[in-house]
């Protein structure tokens, strides 16, 4: 999927100078599944099944290995009709009906934002900082208001996903260190925010957590324009990020060095190099120690679970587990019918919709 090959290219591991003693967190308290791809899925009549072999709400099977918590993306005016402001509030009101909380991720984008691609809106795309402050502001409060009307006002916001060197690009890039445009971008969307509602906490994510000394430069430069935040959200996959133990130095050093609670907004893991449709798999080999079968899928998530508890985080969130291959439900926004899924090894249920009954969301 080019979305997650290009934070291959982008987000290497580094070697990172060494942070402070970890402290161990109480527990964590959000267990969190992204689930953005799921209403398409139940739309085309996909099937989940339990550990039991029990056809059942997905919803429900993930709330009973340990789920408390739901992300959604939202895209501004995507092609497909899916992740945007109907469907997400569509999809708030199943979540919120079952106790979870709720995740907003905004891409303020049509389509996929990630490091490497952060595509203004079409509708936004003469636009220059000013007006996209304006932009940012407007669209997240709607978003925000209108989830709040009908009850299911969201418990946290990602103002942007994967911003490594900004968002909005070119306008709200990050340019020789000028973290100036972006920081008036997100002190946009903080503000809107916390405008609808007070409690929802605000996360700034990006996909850094293989290199502390990326992850400093960022989050050191957005501080310096007094950029407000709640918690700091990190992308860990271990292909990509390195190892578990560079992964608890990251997260400790970022906890200690502005004061915030950290989670994990995404991780995931294969179960096979195998591929279940003609798209092909994002991910085809594992990490050290973890077998790209079930049981190493559920042993490697318990893992960054572990390592993120006693690094002192809060949450882990597993990136679209439901996202088994389904035809219709593809990757491309613009083409969801016959684009086809690159996920469909890393989800948590496999290609016939069954639950890996090794992987559980512990506290």
């Amino acid at each position: 999927m080019r979305r997650i090959l290009l934070v291959l290219a982008l987000c290497a591991a580094a070697t990172v100078p060494a942070g402070p003693p970890a402290h161990a967190a109480a527990s964590l308290s959000m267990l969190g599944a992204d689930v953005s791809t799921l209403q398409r899925a139940l739309d085309l009549g996909a099937p989940y099944y339990d550990a039991g072999g029990a056809r059942r709400d997905p919803l429900d099977i993930l709330k009973g290995v340990g789920v408390n918590y739901a992300r959604l993306r939202i895209w501004h005016n995507p092609a497909s009709g899916y992740n945007n402001k109907a469907k997400v509030l569509q999809q708030a009101r199943a979540i919120k009906a079952k106790g979870l909380k709720l995740m907003v991720d905004f891409h303020y984008s049509d389509t996929w934002a990630d490091p490497g691609k952060q595509d203004k809106p079409a509708a936004w795309s003469s636009h220059g900082i000013s007006q996209l402050q304006t932009d940012v502001y407007n669209h997240t409060y709607d978003v925000c208001t209108a989830l709040k009307a009908q009850g299911t006002t969201p418990d946290s916001v990602q103002i942007g996903n994967e911003i490594n060197t900004g968002m909005l690009w070119n306008d709200g890039k990050v340019v020789n260190n000028d973290f100036t445009n972006l920081s008036l971008l997100l002190k946009a969307g903080y503000n809107a925010t916390k405008a609808c509602d007070s409690g929802t906490q605000v996360i700034i994510h990006t996909a850094m957590a293989g290199s502390l000394t990326s992850a400093r430069w960022f989050y050191d430069g957005i501080r310096a324009k007094g950029v407000p935040w709640d918690i700091t959200g990190l992308s860990y996959y271990c292909m990509w990020h390195g190892t578990l133990s560079n992964l608890s130095t990251v997260i400790a050093d970022l906890r200690a060095r502005y004061g915030k609670s950290v989670v994990v907004a995404e991780t995931a893991y294969p179960f096979t190099a195998d591929d279940a449709d003609s798209t092909p798999n994002a991910v085809t080999s594992g990490c050290s120690g973890y077998g790209l079968t079930w049981q190493g899928q559920g042993a490697q998530f318990a893992a960054v679970q572990n390592t993120a508890r006693n690094a002192g985080a809060i949450g882990v969130f597993y990136w679209e587990p439901t996202w088994y291959a389904v035809p219709g439900n593809g990757w491309d926004p613009a083409n969801l019918a016959t684009s086809g899924d690159g996920w469909d090894n890393m989800a948590v249920f496999n290609w016939t919709g069954h639950i890996n009954p090794g992987v559980r969301w512990t506290p």
